[in-house]
C-alpha cells in the first residue's frame, strides 16, 4: 500500500523516540547533575548524619547554636583558625583546589576600637604570642559641658558655702577683697557647719595677714572659737600665742605657752621650760601645780642619776634583786612615791628620795602615803613594814 507524502510525515513525528536536541531542560543528565549538586549544597546547613532528631550539646552541656555557647566561643576564640576552615572547605566541597584567601584590608573598624591600627598585613609581636584577642575599648568621649559648671568661677558667697558643705569641689580664690571674704565668713557662720567655718578659716588665715584677721575674728566669737580650737589641733602654738596677746587673754596665754613642754624631750631642758612658766599670769591655783611639777621633774632628774650609779655600781642589794624596768623621769607623784618606798623606804627624811621627805614636800594625804607604801612593800614581801603600816595610829580610816 503506497504511503503518501502526508502520511510518511505523521508517521515520523508521532514516533515515540525523540530527536536529538541541544536544549538543556529537556537533558535528564543535566537534570540528575543539579539535583546532585542541590543536594551537595544541602550538607553546609544539614549534618551527614541524618539524627535530626537528636540536640547536639558541647562539652559543657549547653546546646549548640544557643546564644550561650555562640558568645562563649566567640569569647574563647575569634572564630576557627586557617587550617580548620580548610578542613571544613574540602570536606563539604567536591572542589580539588583550595579556595584562595581573601586580601584583608589595611584598615578596619574592629581595629579603630580596640585602640591600634594595623599596618599592612603585619601582625606585632605582643599580638603574635597573646592567644587571646585583643581587649576592645570603647572611644573617649568629651565631656558634656554641664560638668565644667562646677568649676566655675561664678558663685556668690552663698552658693559657694552650700557647695563646701555638700562636699563638692569650689574655689575660694574668686573672693580676693576684704568685704567678700567676710560675707563669704558670716555665710559660713550662719550655714552652722563647724567643717565649712573651719574651711572658710584656714583661707583667711592663709590670705590675710595676722593684724587684720584678728581684729576681725575679735568681734566674730563663733568663728574665733573655730580657729583657736584649729591652732590647737594642728599645734600652731605661736599664731595661738600672738592671738591671745592681742586678745589680751594672760590666762589662757600662759596655759598655752606651758602646754609646750609636751614637745620638749629632753628632761634638763623641760626642767628650764618649766622654771620660766612658774612667772607667767595664771591662777592661784595653776601656779602651785606649776610649781610642784617643776619641783618633782628636779627630785627625779636627782634621783634618776643617783640610782644609775648605784645600779651600774651593783653594790647596792636591792638593785641587784630588783633590777629597775623603767626610768622614773617624767612620771606621775603617786609613780614617783611608789618608786621611793620601793627602793628607798629605810632613807632619813633630808634625803630627796626618801618616801616622808615626798610627802611633805608635795603634801600627800596620809591615806595616799599609806596606800602607795602598802603596794611597795607588799610586793617587796617585807611584811614587817606592812605590820607597821597596818598598826599605825596616826592615821583614822573612815568609811
Amino acid at each position: 500500500m503506497n504511503r503518501t507524502k502526508v502520511d510518511e510525515e505523521e508517521y515520523w513525528n508521532s514516533s515515540k523516540f525523540k530527536a536529538f536536541t541541544f536544549d538543556d531542560d529537556d537533558d535528564e543528565l543535566s537534570q540528575l547533575k543539579e539535583s546532585k549538586r542541590a543536594v551537595n549544597s544541602l550538607r553546609d546547613f544539614v549534618d551527614d548524619d541524618d539524627d535530626d532528631d537528636l540536640e547536639r550539646v558541647s562539652w559543657t552541656g549547653e546546646p549548640v547554636g544557643s546564644i550561650s555557647w555562640s558568645i562563649k566561643e566567640t569569647a574563647g576564640n575569634s572564630g576557627l583558625n586557617h587550617e580548620g576552615r580548610e578542613q571544613l572547605k574540602s570536606r563539604n566541597s567536591f572542589s580539588s583546589y583550595a579556595q584562595l584567601p581573601k586580601p584583608t584590608s589595611t584598615y578596619s573598624l574592629s581595629n579603630f576600637f580596640r585602640g591600634r591600627t594595623r599596618l599592612g598585613s603585619f601582625q606585632s609581636l605582643s599580638d603574635a604570642l597573646s592567644d587571646t584577642p585583643a581587649k576592645s575599648y570603647a572611644p573617649e568621649l568629651g565631656r558634656p559641658k554641664g560638668e565644667f559648671r562646677d568649676y566655675s568661677n561664678d558663685w556668690s558667697p552663698s552658693d559657694t558655702v552650700r557647695r563646701l558643705r555638700k562636699g563638692k569641689v569650689c574655689s575660694l580664690e574668686r573672693f580676693r577683697s576684704l568685704q567678700d571674704k567676710l560675707q563669704l565668713l558670716e555665710e559660713a557662720v550662719s550655714m552652722h557647719d563647724g567643717n565649712v567655718i573651719t574651711a572658710v578659716l584656714i583661707f583667711l588665715k592663709r590670705t590675710l595677714s595676722k593684724e587684720v584677721l584678728f581684729r576681725e575674728l575679735e568681734v566674730r566669737q563663733v568663728a574665733l572659737r573655730h580657729l583657736i580650737h584649729f591652732l590647737k589641733e594642728i599645734g600652731d602654738q605661736k599664731l595661738l600665742l600672738d592671738l591671745f596677746r592681742f586678745l589680751d587673754r594672760a590666762e589662757e596665754l600662759a596655759l598655752s605657752h606651758y602646754r609646750e613642754h609636751l614637745s620638749i624631750q629632753d628632761p634638763e631642758k623641760r626642767k628650764e621650760f618649766l622654771k620660766t612658766c612658774i612667772g607667767l599670769p595664771f591662777s592661784v591655783e595653776d601656779s602651785a601645780h606649776i610649781q610642784d611639777h617643776y619641783t618633782l621633774l628636779e627630785r627625779q632628774i636627782i634621783i634618776e642619776a643617783n640610782d644609775r650609779h648605784l645600779e651600774s655600781a651593783g653594790q647596792t642589794e636591792i638593785f641587784r634583786k630588783h633590777p629597775r624596768k623603767a626610768s622614773i623621769l617624767n612620771m606621775p607623784l603617786v609613780t614617783t612615791l611608789f618608786y621611793s618606798c620601793f627602793y628607798h623606804y629605810t632613807e632619813p627624811e633630808g634625803t630627796f628620795s626618801s618616801p616622808v621627805n615626798l610627802k611633805k614636800t608635795f603634801k600627800i594625804p596620809d591615806k595616799q602615803y599609806v596606800l602607795t607604801a602598802l603596794a611597795a612593800r607588799a610586793k617587796l614581801r617585807a611584811w614587817h613594814d606592812v605590820d607597821a603600816l597596818f598598826t599605825t595610829k596616826q592615821i583614822r580610816w573612815k568609811n
